[in-house]
């Protein structure tokens, strides 16, 4: 019996492992594509690209953390106390508030390599990527979809 519990903690464990790394392949993946759809876009230079990217990866970065505190695995809003449905509304609000402050200091920092009009088209590509990707998953998972009803 031990030995079946065991090799099943293995076969898990390696099955929890190969799924972080497809999981961390496909975030390289689409860092890649991001990073190739915005340089060429925005027509950055090497130059130019050496400054931006280490600024805009930051913001990202903070961002990223900034979404985990927003979401946050909710209970059945039904059996939630006023109290505290007050309290998340005041962290989702600190989370807006903090997501400003960190998108002001983007735009103040590239407008040190970048115009502004290169800064309002990064707004714009920002929201045309997430879009593709949206859209590019949706059809994976429409082929898919069809491939497993033949």
């Amino acid at each position: 019996m031990k030995k079946i519990a065991f090799t099943l903690l293995v076969l898990f464990t390696v099955f929890q492992t190969q799924a972080q790394e497809e999981r961390d392949e496909k975030r390289e993946r689409i860092k890649a594509l991001k990073v190739a759809y915005f340089t060429q876009e925005l027509k950055l230079d090497e130059q130019t690209a050496a400054k931006f990217w280490p600024i805009y990866n930051k913001y990202e970065e903070q961002r990223r953390e900034l979404h985990k505190r927003e979401h946050v695995e909710l209970k059945n809003v039904e059996c939630m106390s006023e109290n505290e449905a007050e309290n998340l509304l005041d962290e989702f609000l600190s989370v807006e508030s903090a997501e400003y402050k960190i998108k002001k200091q983007l735009f103040k920092d590239l407008k040190q390599i970048i115009s502004a009009k290169d800064i309002i088209k990064l707004h714009e590509l920002e929201d045309e990527f997430h879009k593709k990707l949206i859209k590019e998953y949706r059809s994976k998972r429409e082929q898919k979809g069809v491939d497993s009803s033949e």
